[in-house]
């Protein structure tokens, strides 16, 4: 092993390769800690401002329907500690919404990701490079390791000197590999320490990473033989390459939005608008007969004077019957989710990368079911919203500030360190 670790050392191609990996960890990890940091800040920003907003806005009103009206929430779903390794859905899927009492499907399908581009081409953090980028660097170590030594003469007398030869080849690559998955790995070790990661996420990290490079360093020796030059062998894995962490993601990505079509978040926002903009030349009774059938303890509280052209009470029932009419189109585009979700956790079985990546948002809490779980926090937040306000508006109570920011309710987001 002294031996072919002297080897390796002197060999100045196995020297770049290595040198490259570090690097490409270094500035992947740094921006994933940039984003995430970033990310922290924002939040923290919006709270405040939310704070601050919320207590001028509630001063200046005089009855709860005015409040509730004039009043944002500011809801967000904080990045795990892991986060920066894998920053996942947060790039295609909201992550912080600022919502009101209104209807709801209308504030939730205003999209507000920073980059929907990046779905296509991923963002530049660690999982991309460990996923993308570290096989390459797997076959430019190993393409030419046989084949190398056969074209220099060496590769007959290097098997006759060695009692089991084919253990010789496995050690030469395993010291290389082993040393790029600590290029690799070092880098997010050291991340992981400083934004306060889970020892267990960071060992389960490592070992995805093994794993996958285990995986590229078989399948390379076994499509490299030394009977064939290195630049066949290279070109070979190139297309290999190429076919499972491009070609094969791509096609079961475009294969499961065919098989799950989606109706369209643009679709529900205009239909529910549009059912909340008809109710204004409805009769009252059409609103609150949908109303009243899921909350009948107000069915003694909906009498309005004749006299008054509007009541805050109506208003937002109307509104969530806009929500209830596009409930249908709204189950339908989050049953749609987690399917999608649910076939490409078992179509990546076929997809080394595609399955080293997913393995990657689940440790960072960076995956859709995270997306799904911040979107569900939302929709409860919004009905505890309307439990809080309902009763105040349907028995008229007269409106109390100090009440008002004192017990309102406050977005609580879920803590998590990873998954």
């Amino acid at each position: 092993m002294m031996r072919e670790l002297k080897f390796m050392l002197r060999d100045k191609a196995v020297g770049v390769w290595l040198s490259l990996a570090f690097v490409f960890s270094v500035a992947a990890v740094t921006l994933g800690l940039n984003e995430v940091s970033q990310q922290h800040a924002e939040i923290a920003e919006l709270k405040q401002l939310d704070e601050i907003e919320r207590k001028t806005t509630l001063s200046d009103q005089s009855d709860w329907g005015s409040a509730a009206y004039y009043t944002f929430h500011i809801t967000y779903d904080p990045p795990s500690d892991f986060a920066f390794a894998a920053i996942g859905q947060r790039d295609v899927n909201p992550w912080k919404h600022r919502i009101r009492m209104l209807a709801l499907e209308g504030q939730i399908y205003e999209i507000d990701a920073n980059n929907p581009d990046f779905a296509l081409i991923g963002r530049f953090d660690f999982a991309f490079v460990a996923s993308l980028i570290a096989p390459l660097l797997v076959v430019l170590l190993l393409f030419d390791l046989r084949s190398g030594e056969q074209v220099a003469g060496r590769l007959t007398l290097i098997e006759a000197s060695t009692s089991a030869p084919k253990r010789l080849w496995w050690q030469r690559a395993g010291l290389r590999v082993a040393a790029l998955a600590i290029a690799l790995c070092l880098p997010v070790v050291i991340g992981g320490l400083i934004s306060s990661s889970s020892s267990l996420i960071l060992v389960l990290c490592v070992i995805a990473v093994c794993v996958y490079l285990a995986f590229w360093t078989a399948l390379t020796l076994w499509l490299t033989p030394a009977a064939r030059t290195g630049a066949y062998n290279l070109t070979i894995m190139l297309g290999v390459w190429l076919l499972i962490c491009a070609v094969i993601p791509a096609t079961l990505t475009q294969i499961i939005q065919r098989i799950i079509p989606l109706p369209d978040g643009g679709e529900i926002v205009l239909t529910q608008r549009e059912a909340v903009n008809d109710a204004w030349d409805l009769p009252r009774e059409a609103t609150y007969e949908p109303f009243l059938e899921r909350h009948q303890e107000w069915t003694n509280d909906t009498a309005w004077d004749d006299t008054d052209g509007f009541e805050w009470k109506w208003y937002y029932a109307f509104q969530q019957v806009g929500d209830q009419t596009v409930e249908p189109l709204s189950q339908a585009y989050r049953v749609g989710q987690a399917r999608r979700d649910d076939i490409a956790k078992w179509s990546s079985l076929v997809s080394p990368s595609t399955l080293f990546q997913r393995v990657m948002e689940h440790l960072a809490g960076t995956d859709m079911r995270a997306a799904i779980a911040y979107e569900q926090s939302v929709r409860d937040f919004h009905a505890s919203l309307r439990a809080w306000y309902y009763p105040k508006m349907f028995k008229a109570e007269d409106f109390d500030a100090e009440l008002a920011l004192e017990a309102i309710p406050l977005f609580e987001p879920a803590i998590k360190s990873g998954a």
